[in-house]
């Protein structure tokens, strides 16, 4: 428990950090980037491949505009984010995930947004739009990315072994244990595994996995009690025989079809589908450019993820565009989010030789599979439409998904505990968690 109040502390201590920017963000209005009122800062989460996507949206933006723009990919978001707003300049514009609004918001960092100020608002879904919603009922972002995880498996294993693609747990289980046991490679040689999981407690990738089976089998982490309020919800029957399936048919004993190390591994050392030699991965898109060219598209499929007993909901993620809470841009930064939600733009960064930093448009007058012609996008893109959830986000959710990291880490790595008092003890941490952020109902 004490690193879990450690981590609120943490959070608290920057919210006050974002608070004092919030109290003289407003007072300046000085343009960082060399004194130019026409030259907007962006930053984005980004690596090298995901920054030459940007690069060429942002030319293109510059070329229709005349707006200028001093892009910086950052990797260290979120610690660089907390440097600048310590000394009261914060980028003009950011694009990063949507989770992470709520943290934002409460931190003070961002400009509220009017969605019709945006010219092509009315060209996103409301389903899209809700994601941009805050606590106080305003709006923090305009959507630019979303995505849903899908299940990504080896067809040429399928048809070696006589398998069909699973369409539920049990099924998934068959297929992941002949997977692990018939020698699907044909090498001779036990060395193959039903599934990957990162399911390590590190920046909560055990509840980021989990969360698709937990909603599959009618159970959520927290939910909303009114009143702009949540109340913890992993004590409740679904959630222990949810977390107990997970525990038993997965990770523990003879039953275990998960790779070697899965509960200490991250998406980044998680690499055994990449590697040829893990027949499952339940993964969002942005993988299926590598997995092409590591594994070729001939070897591989991507169909809906397996149903559970309350469904087939998987996770839904996305990135939104964010304004920084500073003054003196507002055309220009209005500029850039029209036209990085205008067809246009979204085709530019759904295509080309580098990664595409737009998986599901949020532009409804685009199809995903046609923009790409590849329909395996349109499995992702009726997964996010029609299947998906995603984590509440006018809360702060970083806390709230790393608790529940480290109690699902816990359970899964010791077999022998007793699931429900685990689940009780995560409940109790749960609500302190809201408590802190005076949202507990």
């Amino acid at each position: 428990m004490g690193a879990r109040r450690r981590s609120r502390r943490l959070a608290a201590g920057l919210v006050a950090t974002g608070l004092a920017f919030a109290a003289t963000a407003c007072s300046g209005g000085s343009d960082r980037v060399g004194g130019d009122p026409n030259t907007l800062e962006v930053w984005t989460r980004s690596d090298p491949d995901d920054a030459a996507t940007y690069d060429r949206v942002f030319a293109a933006f510059t070329k229709k505009t005349g707006i200028r723009v001093d892009y910086q990919p950052v990797v260290n978001f979120d610690q660089q984010l907390q440097t600048r707003a310590s000394t009261r300049d914060l980028p003009d514009v950011m694009v990063n995930d949507t989770a992470l609004m709520g943290s934002y918001q409460s931190q003070g960092l961002l400009k509220p947004i009017t969605p019709e100020s945006i010219a092509g608002h009315d060209q996103i879904t409301a389903k899209s739009w809700s994601s941009t919603v805050g606590i106080d009922g305003k709006h923090y972002g305009i959507p630019y990315s979303r995505q849903a995880q899908t299940l990504m498996i080896r067809t040429d294993w399928l048809r070696r072994l006589g398998l069909e693609a699973p369409t539920t747990w049990q099924e998934m289980l068959a297929v992941a244990k002949a997977f692990a046991t018939r020698d699907p490679d044909g090498d001779g040689r036990a060395d193959t595994y039903g599934m990957v999981v990162p399911g390590s407690a590190q920046n909560g990738y055990a509840a980021w996995w989990s969360s698709s089976f937990l909603w599959q089998g009618g159970a959520k982490i927290v939910e909303p009690a009114g009143g702009g309020r949540y109340k913890p919800a992993m004590d409740s029957a679904a959630a222990v025989n949810t977390v107990t399936w997970m525990k038993d048919h997965l990770f523990c004993g003879d039953n275990a079809v998960t790779q070697p190390g899965a509960l200490t591994a991250v998406t980044g050392t998680a690499t055994n589908f990449r590697d040829g030699n893990a027949g499952m991965y339940l993964t969002g898109p942005y993988n299926i450019t590598t997995f092409d060219e590591t594994l070729g598209k001939d070897t591989y499929e991507v169909v809906p993820a397996p149903a559970g007993p309350a469904g087939g909901d998987v996770l839904a993620e996305g990135e939104n565009v964010y304004f920084g809470a500073k003054t003196g841009k507002t055309r220009q930064e209005q500029a850039l989010a029209a036209f990085l939600i205008s067809p246009e733009g979204q085709r530019i960064a759904m295509t080309g030789k580098n990664q595409p930093v737009v998986r599901i448009p949020v532009n409804s007058t685009l199809d995903a599979a046609t923009v790409r012609d590849d329909p395996r996008w349109s499995v992702v893109q009726k997964a996010y439409e029609d299947a998906s959830q995603q984590f509440p986000n006018a809360v702060d959710f970083a806390p709230i998904k790393q608790d529940t990291a480290d109690a699902l880490n816990s359970i899964f790595t010791y077999c022998g505990g007793d699931v429900r008092s685990q689940l009780k003890e995560l409940n109790e941490t749960l609500a302190g968690d809201l408590k802190d952020q005076d949202l507990l109902k």
